[in-house]
């Protein structure tokens, strides 16, 4: 154990943790992406973008646990959470604050563009390459942006 000043001065104790031999593993499993509405949504990411309904089950009345994810991924999936107050509400659509907010790797970059041009996805940035892969930017049914995104490893397979 050790002392360190705290914020206004103060000693405060903090333990260090032991090394040890055990590596912890973690894993984000679920990101929260406030809607206004479960049934809107569900039907943009499962019909526009090809999404899979994981798990709808209800909680309680008016609330669910909504969870989409990609075809193939095995790891993270969006929670659908409808915004219930005025502060959720205004975030609908902006949760990065016009930045790219999410990140949709493809293993077939204009297989999958094509497909969601054709479902009527809105593209604000059109295909590019980069040293890193070819990216377009599009927006979900609320304004959030995507990055859809082959990366470059995946373009000389």
């Amino acid at each position: 154990m050790r002392s360190i000043p705290d914020l206004v001065g103060r000693e405060t104790q903090v333990t260090t943790p032991r090394r040890s031999s055990y590596t912890m593993t973690q894993r984000i499993a679920h990101i929260t992406l406030l809607v206004a509405d479960y049934d809107e949504a569900i039907e943009f990411y499962t019909k526009k973008l090809g999404f899979r309904l994981v798990e709808d089950t209800i909680l309680d009345a008016g609330k669910r646990w909504v969870l989409v994810a990609p075809p193939g991924a095995t790891e993270c999936s969006l929670l659908l959470a409808k915004a219930i107050s005025d502060n959720q509400t205004g975030r609908v659509g902006d949760q990065a604050g016009g930045r790219v907010f999410l990140f949709l790797h493809t293993d077939d970059f204009w297989r999958d563009y094509n497909a969601l041009v054709q479902k009527g996805v809105s593209f604000v940035r059109p295909p590019e390459e980069f040293p890193y892969g070819t990216v377009a930017v599009f927006e979900d049914l609320y304004g959030n942006r995507w990055d859809l995104i082959q990366p470059q490893a995946a373009n000389s397979a």
